[in-house]
């Protein structure tokens, strides 16, 4: 068994991370908008800063779960979600406002439910 503590802290965190994303991404209406303004390419830094940090702790509920957890809720492609950590973390320069777009209007709001449901679930 883990400690459900520690991994309900962490679910907090991330809820935390993605609700500030979610925050920071509202200004964008396409991808151009992160790229065309100094404030854009400073939210699109903050906002991928928050998806590391959600990667890695997804990494680290896993670890602390035996990879349990997470595969109950296999409507979210958790294998992506952290991988998007590794792809900003090192190759940063490489990255596409694009996809982090895409990542705001298309997936953030169902991994939230997920997430919110999973804190909802372990209390």
């Amino acid at each position: 068994m883990y400690d459900k503590e520690l991994v309900l802290d962490i679910l907090d965190q991330i809820v935390e991370a993605i609700e500030i994303v979610q925050e920071r991404c509202k200004f964008a209406n396409c991808e151009n908008d992160f790229m065309d303004t100094k404030e854009g390419q400073e939210k699109l830094d903050s906002i991928c800063m928050k998806l590391i940090a959600v990667g890695e702790s997804l990494k680290n509920i896993d670890k602390l779960t035996d990879k349990k957890l997470l595969e109950e809720y296999p409507q979210i492609e958790w294998r992506k979600i952290k991988g998007i950590r590794d792809f900003i973390s090192h190759h940063y320069f490489d990255l596409d406002a694009e996809v982090i777009f895409g990542i705001c209007q298309d997936h953030i709001n169902d991994l939230l439910v997920v997430l919110k449901q999973m804190r909802s679930d372990l209390e």
